[in-house]
């Protein structure tokens, strides 16, 4: 395996982060195959965990602590925080008072005394990123926390988050979790290089489309995969479904499976650290780690560029953030009389 350096902070981790969303209720609920899923990711040289305090309400972190003991010390640690805990409104968001508190669970879950990486799992439009950030960084200078960052975040509050950090003298985000497939290219535009012109690290999720790059679904046909049982609506967006059709030859004639030719992508982008993996089984996890001294070619990535056109995405992962402006109508409509030009 590879290493790359996380940002500019100095952090090396490998190009695939074990992404661990899949462990506990939500995915398998074996805590014992879930280890050993862990283990041979480790065994393999993957150096990179990424969790959530929300996955499976905190099964996922309790689980990989299980996995990590004895070997924490050889392994880049991520959590993220921001999604609600519980039913009282400020068991979640990016306050103080929440952070602080989720932090000290998280530790606790994780079995550990600091995390590598503490990143915000979502923006806050009604938290001060002030506040945030001076939260934040009483938590690196506590020894809890080594370097922060964020995920989903438009690059405007990236840059937002950049300058109040420079303004007020505290830490700045390190990293970025945005979506990134080759069905979903949007971030390219402008996430991916905001990410290169600040020196930050990108982790990128999903890079197998919610699951649509792996070859399982296709158009016209049923399918009875555990993603299925979601209900998610991206898996049956016939744009997203034409789109894969393309791509299945693209694959083919390059000699490598579906999975294999969206994992690489994902890792090609300059401004691409590391693609976040999230494995449910072992034959899962096999499947993406023969995977990993795949190289694409510019005549694939030309190939694909044809289908997918470079900073665009094709439909929208169900999962994906949606800023409030898009969610709430009273925020990009005027009021009924004050919408006519004359």
């Amino acid at each position: 395996m590879k290493y790359r350096t996380l940002g500019r902070t100095g952090i090396k981790v490998s190009p695939y982060c074990l992404g661990a969303m899949m462990f506990g209720a939500l995915g398998n609920p074996d805590h014992e195959d879930s280890v050993r899923i862990i283990h041979k990711a480790l065994d393999a040289g993957v150096n990179f965990v990424d969790t959530a305090d929300a996955y499976s309400r905190g099964e996922s972190e309790e689980i990989v602590g299980k996995a990590l003991k004895g070997r924490r010390d050889n392994v880049v640690l991520a959590t993220k925080a921001h999604l609600p805990m519980g039913e009282d409104p400020n068991q979640q968001g990016n306050s103080r008072r929440w952070l602080t508190r989720a932090l000290e669970d998280s530790l606790r879950r994780l079995g550990t005394d600091h995390v590598d990486l503490f990143q915000i799992h979502r923006p806050a439009p009604d938290t001060d990123v002030e506040e945030t950030l001076a939260a934040l960084t009483d938590m690196m200078r506590a020894g809890k926390v080594r370097a922060i960052g964020t995920s989903s975040f438009p690059a405007s509050d990236i840059v937002e988050a950049q300058w109040v950090a420079e303004r007020r003298g505290l830490q700045r985000f390190r990293t970025e979790q945005p979506t990134y497939s080759i069905l979903n290219r949007g971030v390219e535009r402008e996430v991916l290089p905001v990410c290169e012109r600040y020196g930050m690290g990108a982790l990128v999720y999903s890079p197998l489309a919610g699951g649509l790059l792996t070859g399982r679904y296709r158009k016209g046909r049923p399918n009875d995969t555990h993603r299925a049982g979601f209900g998610f609506k991206h898996l049956s967006d016939e744009r997203r479904l034409d789109a894969v059709e393309q791509l299945i030859p693209v694959a083919r004639d390059a000699g490598m499976s579906l999975t294999h030719l969206a994992t690489a992508f994902a890792i090609s982008h300059p401004g691409v650290t590391s693609a976040i993996i999230g494995p449910r089984t072992t034959d899962h996890l096999d499947d993406l780690l023969a995977g990993a001294g795949t190289r694409l070619s510019d005549e694939v990535l030309d190939r694909i560029d044809a289908v997918v056109a470079p900073g665009t995405d094709v439909g929208t992962l169900d999962m994906a953030y949606a800023p409030p402006a898009v969610g709430q109508a009273d925020l990009r409509r005027r009021p009924a009389d004050e919408r006519a030009a004359a």
